[in-house]
This record gives C-alpha cells, structure tokens and sequence, in this order.
C-alpha cells in the first residue's frame, strides 16, 4: 500500500505487477479507482457552464454519453484531463483524477457559484468505483447483470443492477482492454468487489494499471503532462473542443495552435537495454533535446517503452535519439503511439 492522490492504494495483490497485467490482457482484471473524483452537477444552466469550462462539446453530448477532454486554464494549461458524462437534459457527472481533485473543485466551483442554476455535489465519498478490463470483462459483467451489460456501447453511461447491486456502468477504462468501470454506493463496493472475484475476475493494482496505461499509450497527469503543458504539444488535440462561443481557454488555445508548439510528445521503444524511466533526458547529437515523462518494461510487447516530450524534429516514426540511462547513453526509436492495441472482433 502507497499514498496516492491522497488516498492509500495497493500497488498490487498478491500474484504481482507481471500476473496481474497479464490477466487484463488476457481474461479479467479489476481496479479499485475510488479514489477518482466523482463532481456532479445538476441545474438549468448546468451544461452551458460546463460548455464554458471545459473543452469539450457537453450541449452536443446525447443523454447517457461520455467525452474524454483535457481541462485547461485561461492560458491553456491542462489542470487535468477528464471524463464529462451527461446524465440527463440538466445534469452532468465529472469524473477527474484524485491528485487534481481539489485544483479542478478551486477552477469549477468559484465559477459554478457565480452562476445562477448550477448546483455541485462532490459524490467521491458516497460512490464508488471499480473497473474491470479485459477481453472477457464484458462477459463476465453480463452475468451479474440483467440488462445486460454488453449492451451498453463505448462511452456511454447506465444505471443497472450488477450483482444485485444498483449502480451505475461506464463503459470506459484506462487499460486499452474493453471493460466497464462500475459506480455502486460506496457501501456496498466491497460486496461487488467480491462478486466480480467469485467470476474469477483478477483484482490489479496501481503497478498493472500504469504498465497497461503506458502500453495502450495513455497518459498520465503529473507525467505525462501538467499545468505547464497545452494539449497541442501533448498529443490532445483531438479531445480539446475550443469552439464553444465564451470557452474560457478558447482564445489562449486557438493562438497556441496556430502558432504551433517547438515540441510534441512522442512514444519510444529502446533499441539497447535500458528502462527509460521519468525525468530522464533525451539525448541527440551530444544535446539534451526532450525529457521522458512515462517508461517501463512492457510484459505484453517484451519491450521497453517509454513516452516523452521532444524537439518536433524528432517525433517523426523511426528517428533514433539516445535516453540517459544513470549515465550511459541507449539508444531509442520513435515509433507510433499506442504501442499495443486490442485485438476487436
């Protein structure tokens, strides 16, 4: 057990980091990701002050739909990056990293109680959530769940009995695996908690999800980006809806895009032996040229792997730099990210 986010969480169970990603990979493995933030908010303006806050299209999302976006400042700085579900025609759930918990609540809420008709409720505390990932998640949740599971597509938000439990479902996660993450009152999570390992489902703790993140080439808060990164220079692009009319990071991140950012992250395989891991330099011609933010040794791929901010020269496919391993330099190639993806049907 470690402090994480300010929560106490397992790092792992008892078969290990290696089993443990390997069961995800290959059946079922489940998370603990209570200690995600849970923000509501409900109102007749609810949406329209979201729209303003985040750069993401919430009055375009559909009942029961998700959207994964980055929250940024008014200078385009990411505080976070999020998932906004809208729950009904006036109520949104936020979900957002532990660690950033209280930096998005200081951005939203100041704001939120300056606007008529938007009401916030922190339901971190009252609901939980656990996730469960792999290519026999979804079997496995249809069985402890009449609705059934399966029917609820990518990104999109129920309620639903699982176990006998009401809940909420997402199909969502952060594994690169199909799955669901659960929300069932935090009374009662220990009680589907068991229910899912009875279906033989693999309880996974903070080690498996980092390597599975890494190697679906998901990024991390704190890591791989921070207040000091815009998401043009991360790779979000794609998640950063900016055309929101009163969006308050939408002039800053227009001018950013046009002007272009010097540097991009890319992912990296290592060509000589080394672990490229946080903080590391990445090296070319004799010149520090970018920093890694994310490396491991991926059971999955048996490579090792690692992501990083580097010169936009650099992030094409294929270009090779070197990372400095405590002192001796290993050679590195770019290549495309994600560096596993799961086989669809």
């Amino acid at each position: 057990m470690v402090e994480f986010g300010g929560w106490d969480m397992p790092v792992q169970y008892s078969d290990g980091i290696l089993s443990e990603v390997r069961a995800v990979r290959s059946n079922a493995g489940m998370f603990d990701v209570s200690h995600m933030a849970r923000f509501q908010f409900v109102g007749p303006e609810a949406v329209a002050f979201l729209d303003r806050m985040l750069a993401a299209d919430v009055a375009g999302l559909r009942q029961g739909r998700a959207r994964y976006h980055v929250i940024c400042n008014e200078q385009g700085g990411i505080i976070d990056d999020a998932i906004v579900y809208r729950v009904t025609e006036d109520q949104c759930l936020l979900v957002a990293n532990a660690g950033n918990a209280e930096a998005v609540k200081e951005f939203l809420i100041p704001a939120a109680q300056q606007n008529g008709g938007v009401f916030f409720a922190d339901l971190s505390e009252d609901v939980a959530m656990i996730a469960v990932q792999g290519p026999n998640a979804v079997e496995i949740v249809d069985r402890l769940c009449p609705l059934p599971a399966s029917s609820v597509r990518p990104f999109r938000l129920r309620r639903a009995e699982v176990a006998g439990i009401p809940s909420r479902i997402a199909r969502t996660g952060y594994t690169g695996e199909d799955g669901f993450e659960i929300m069932p009152p935090a009374d009662r999570a220990a009680d589907l908690w068991r229910a899912l390992e009875a279906e033989g489902v693999v309880p996974a703790g903070l080690g498996a999800r980092d390597v599975l993140r890494l190697e679906a080439g998901l990024m991390l808060h704190g890591n791989d980006m921070t207040i000091d990164n815009n998401p043009y220079e991360a790779g979000l692009e794609r998640f950063t809806y900016i055309d929101t009319p009163g969006y308050i990071a939408g002039e800053a991140l227009k001018a950013i895009r046009d002007a272009g950012t010097p540097r991009v992250i890319a992912g990296f395989r290592m060509v000589g032996r080394g672990i490229p891991r946080h903080g590391l330099a990445v090296i070319k011609d004799g010149k520090e040229v970018g920093i890694v933010t994310s490396g491991t040794h991926s059971p999955t791929l048996d490579d090792n792997i690692g992501m990083g901010y580097v010169d936009r020269d650099l992030s094409n496919e294929g270009t090779r730099f070197e990372i400095d391993v405590r002192g001796r330099l290993v050679e590195a190639e770019v290549v495309p990210l994600p560096f596993y993806s799961r086989k669809r049907s």
